[in-house]
């Protein structure tokens, strides 16, 4: 059986009755199993990871944007992340038999169908794209007010499927396939929103710093810092470690510390291991060292 991992970004992270009933659509569709979701005041947004056949995701998807068009208005919509649709963004991630051309198929499917039953207009992107326009930031460029204005005069805006201008309310949303990657936030012992700022330029890969490193700067002084948020898009590369230590440094710099990071969602086990390693400067260290896994091998042998 094909089955895939979606990672379905909401642009709603203070009304928990809201949060809660997108959840239930990904909780309680048949063939879906809804694994984790985190949401954050500060952004405004909840990100939720459930796994689950091609079809049954999609049905949950269709199932949480109707609750979205219905309850998140984005005129109305503030928050620090960066967003241009109520579900803002969503990949499909291949596990087990199914194949990138197979997450590619789904993400396609899923966007034709949010067009045909809801009128909301969709981007791809990643390996989903369909043609140069491949990145999440170059998409979302703008955000929800930007984008807004910018497809009315520049047709290399619009988007792949429907429009060519955004839902009044519920923006656009963008679709993709992918790799797993890391979302790592870096909590900041100062109030400056430019210190951030100058940080999340040193750290990201288009302004030349570390590869496969996505960073904005998120003002999060209600809860006494400011945050530099990562994407870490491969992390076989760019482990969690540099992004973090690079982020150290970087601060110093600045003559600030760091208070904490946190992970957003779920992240591999290898990704995890590699920090462990680094942290207590393991020699020789395997996975199969690690009791779990080595319970898990055991029993898929008999």
């Amino acid at each position: 059986m094909k089955r895939f991992e979606i990672v379905p970004n909401f642009s709603e992270g203070r009304r928990q009755d809201v949060i809660d009933a997108l959840c239930r659509c990904y909780r309680e569709q048949p063939g879906s199993l809804l694994l984790d979701f985190e949401y954050d005041h500060d952004h405004n947004r909840c990100v939720l990871t459930a796994v689950g056949t091609r079809d049954a995701l999609i049905d949950a998807t269709i199932a949480a944007c109707r609750i979205a068009l219905r309850e998140i208005d984005l005129r109305q919509h503030e928050g620090g992340h960066p967003r241009m649709g109520a579900l803002d963004v969503l990949p499909f991630l291949p596990l087990e038999d199914a194949t990138m051309a197979d997450a590619i198929e789904a993400a396609h499917a899923l966007g034709q169908r949010l067009w045909d039953e809801l009128e909301i207009p969709i981007y791809y992107y990643e390996e989903a794209s369909l043609g140069e326009r491949r990145l999440l930031p170059e998409i979302r460029k703008g955000n929800f007010e930007g984008l807004r204005e910018a497809v009315k005069v520049d047709p290399s805006r619009r988007p792949d499927v429907g429009g060519p201008e955004l839902h009044p309310s519920f923006g656009a949303s963008v679709i993709g396939a992918r790799r797993p990657l890391v979302a790592f936030n870096v909590y900041l012992r100062s109030l400056d929103i430019e210190v951030a700022k100058a940080i999340a330029k040193a750290v990201r890969e288009s302004s030349g710093g570390l590869r496969n490193v996505r960073a904005i700067a998120i003002d999060t002084t209600a809860q006494g810092s400011v945050q530099v948020s990562m994407n870490l898009v491969d992390v076989d590369q760019t482990p969690i470690y540099r992004a973090y230590e690079f982020v150290v440094a970087e601060a110093a710099q600045h003559g600030v510390s760091v208070s904490h990071a946190e992970v957003v969602g779920l992240v591999p086990l290898g990704a995890l291991l590699a920090v462990a390693q680094r942290s207590l400067r393991l020699r020789g260290f395997q996975p199969e060292q690690v009791l779990e896994l080595r319970l898990a091998q055991q029993e898929g042998e008999k």
